[in-house]
Parts: C-alpha cells; sequence; structure tokens
C-alpha cells in the first residue's frame, strides 16, 4: 500500500510539472509564430538586401566636366608627376556659358560656381595648383599663362579665381578607340615585320605612301621654319603657321590649326637679326659651293635605288632561286674522275713502297745464301 501511495504521488507531482513545460512550448511557438508574420509585414515595407551602389554625382559631374572640350586645359608635370589642369576664370567662363553640365548634380545644380569648385576640391577630385617658377625670365614682361612645372598650393585648397590653376587627380577614363588601338599596335607591329614576303604590288603601294606622307611632313616643317626665319629677320616678328604641330598633347582639330598664335614676347634686337642674317647667307654659300655634281648625284641616286629594288623583289623564291643559280653545276662523271684521279697518287706510292720492300727482303736472302 505505501508503495503504491509513494507512486501514485510520483505520478501527480511528474503530471504538474508537465503542464508547464507543455504550455511553455505553445507560448513560445505562437510567439515565433507571431515574430516572423510581423518580419514578414515590415520585410513588404523595407528595400531590397541588394541595391545598385549609387554613384557620386560629383564625380560625374566632374568626368563630364573634363571630357568636355569647352574647358580649356593644358598638361604639366607636378612632383614627378603628369597631371590634366586648368585655370580658375576659364572654369568660370565654362559653367556660364554650358549651364547645361549642372543638370547631372540634380538637387545641388542651383549652386554657384565657386561652390561647386569648392565641393569638388573637399571630394579630392581637384587640386589647388601653383607656378613652380614666380620670377620674370630675362626678355619676357609677363609670366607664362600655362606654366610648365607646378606644385600643391600651400596656403588652403579654396578656389579661386585670379591666376589660380587646378589640376584633376583621377584618372580619366580611354575611349573605345583607344582601347581598340591598343589591339591595333601589335598587328600593325607584326604587319611590318612581314613585309619582305609580301606582293610586290603591295609593296610598291606601302613604300611610296610612306614616301610620300615623309615628304610632306619634311616639307610642311622647312616652309613653316623658313617663314619664321623671314618674317623675324625682316619684321622682328615670331610668326610660327602650325604652331601646335609638334605639340606632344594636342586634339586634332589644334594639331592642324593654321592661323599662329598672338606673339606676347618682347621684339629681338637688330644686332641679333643682322648676325643671323650673315650666318643664313654664309650657309646657302657653303652648300652651294660644296653641292654634289651632276655624276655624284647620279651616283648616289643608282646606289639608292639598288637598294630600293633589292628590298623591293626579295622574296623566300626568288631568294632560293638565286642561290640554286650560283652554284655550279655538278657532273657525276666529271666528279668521279676527280675522286679517281684525286685517290691515284696515293695508290702509286703504295705500290712503290711495296716494290721496294720486295727488293729489299730479296737482297738479304741473297747475302744470307752468300754467308751460307
Amino acid at each position: 500500500k505505501k508503495r503504491n501511495e509513494e507512486n501514485r504521488k510520483k505520478k501527480k507531482t511528474l503530471g504538474e510539472m508537465k503542464k508547464p513545460v507543455g504550455a511553455e512550448k505553445k507560448r513560445v511557438k505562437r510567439s515565433s509564430g507571431s515574430a516572423s508574420t510581423a518580419a514578414r509585414d515590415s520585410g513588404s515595407d523595407a528595400p531590397p538586401r541588394k541595391q545598385a551602389v549609387k554613384k557620386d554625382l560629383f564625380q560625374l559631374f566632374a568626368e563630364k566636366v573634363r571630357d568636355h572640350k569647352g574647358l580649356e586645359s593644358r598638361w604639366a608635370v607636378m612632383e614627378q608627376a603628369r597631371v590634366e589642369y586648368f585655370r580658375g576664370k576659364d572654369f568660370v567662363s565654362f559653367i556660364k556659358n554650358h549651364p547645361e553640365c549642372k543638370d547631372i548634380l540634380e538637387e545641388d545644380k542651383d549652386l554657384d560656381t565657386e561652390d561647386i569648385a569648392n565641393v569638388l576640391l573637399g571630394k579630392n577630385l581637384l587640386v589647388r595648383c601653383d607656378r613652380v617658377t614666380k620670377t620674370l625670365r630675362p626678355g619676357k614682361k609677363k609670366l607664362s599663362t600655362w606654366p610648365a612645372h607646378l606644385e600643391i598650393f600651400r596656403d588652403g585648397q579654396a578656389f579661386s579665381e585670379t591666376d589660380a590653376f587646378f589640376a584633376w587627380t583621377f584618372e580619366k577614363r580611354h575611349p573605345l578607340w583607344q582601347t581598340l588601338l591598343s589591339f591595333f599596335w601589335p598587328v600593325l607591329t607584326l604587319a611590318i615585320c612581314l613585309f619582305p614576303v609580301y606582293p610586290h604590288r603591295c609593296k610598291l603601294i606601302v613604300l611610296y605612301s610612306c614616301a610620300g606622307i615623309l615628304l610632306m611632313i619634311l616639307s610642311l616643317l622647312f616652309v613653316r621654319a623658313l617663314a619664321f626665319g623671314a618674317m623675324w629677320i625682316l619684321f622682328g616678328k615670331r610668326v610660327w603657321f602650325f604652331p601646335n604641330i609638334l605639340a606632344e598633347e594636342a586634339t586634332l582639330k589644334e594639331l592642324f590649326r593654321f592661323w599662329p598664335k598672338k606673339d606676347e614676347e618682347e621684339p629681338p634686337k637688330w644686332t641679333s637679326r643682322l648676325f643671323y642674317t650673315v650666318v643664313a647667307v654664309v650657309v646657302v654659300m657653303l652648300l652651294r659651293r660644296h653641292a654634289p655634281d651632276e655624276a655624284a648625284r647620279a651616283r648616289y641616286q643608282r646606289r639608292m635605288s639598288n637598294i630600293i629594288d633589292d628590298v623591293l623583289e626579295w622574296s623566300p623564291k626568288l631568294a632560293l632561286s638565286g642561290l640554286m643559280e650560283n652554284q655550279p653545276p655538278v657532273n657525276i662523271t666529271e666528279a668521279a674522275n676527280n675522286s679517281s684521279d684525286a685517290a691515284s697518287p696515293d695508290q702509286t706510292e703504295e705500290v712503290d713502297q711495296d716494290e721496294t720492300q720486295g727488293d729489299e727482303e730479296g737482297e738479304d736472302w741473297n747475302n744470307s745464301d752468300i754467308k751460307t
């Protein structure tokens, strides 16, 4: 009886303990379900996890302004690096003439030019620069408009319109034609190396086109230098036609600009003009005196034409045929006779040696018989 009563008590206590545990499990399940539904409801209103990274509008504005042809810029060396820079007054005039460029800024398009430039400076898209040489060179009235060497401005990075330079700090995107040109250069190099195996007509086309372009460039430079020398000696003016023809950083439009820039330098002295006039006359007289005669010119022309003909007419087939033709014909019978004739003296010498040895042996035998 006692054992039965103890078992009943244990069952009651176990039942009482199981009831709150089950209730707690139900409560946990209900709470987790309500939390998941709340998360679903809130997730429907929240934005998606993977959103496109929005690019800085001022970065896009800087790239657009830099690629625009309306803003005049130059290249210079700043702390052992080449940078592209512009002047502050040119930036102000550019924004005034092209206000549509500010539309990319959206909410900030109503900002002033100075505020926009200060934002670009704050985002390190621009850096203010200053000229390295701040003293006038001898013979000049003012400093150069576009200095070739710059340094970082030390007195604060703020926009200024008067005598201030600003350099771009980000790398410029390369256009598609430059990418295609980078793939085209190896093909062009391979084509140049394979020039000797071209057909004769292609060789003539390449030769005459390259010679014509080279002659045009040299004649243009010669006429340009001649016009400059004549204007400088006669009138004391520095006039360079096609002023950007030898410029490294120039667009195609600027490269073939014909009219020269305004001469801002001090005119030369009459003594220097007279000195260079005498030097030019002496050089012309020396060239005329020591010029080659007709026979020498014909000889030089013949040599050059022979060299060009060798280059144009060369081909692997002609080279192989020329090598075969230069070799003398080989006759088998004559070769055999020559080989027999070459080998006969040795054989005769061996026969003579054998005969002499036989005679000596015969004499030795006779002497031995006599002694016996």
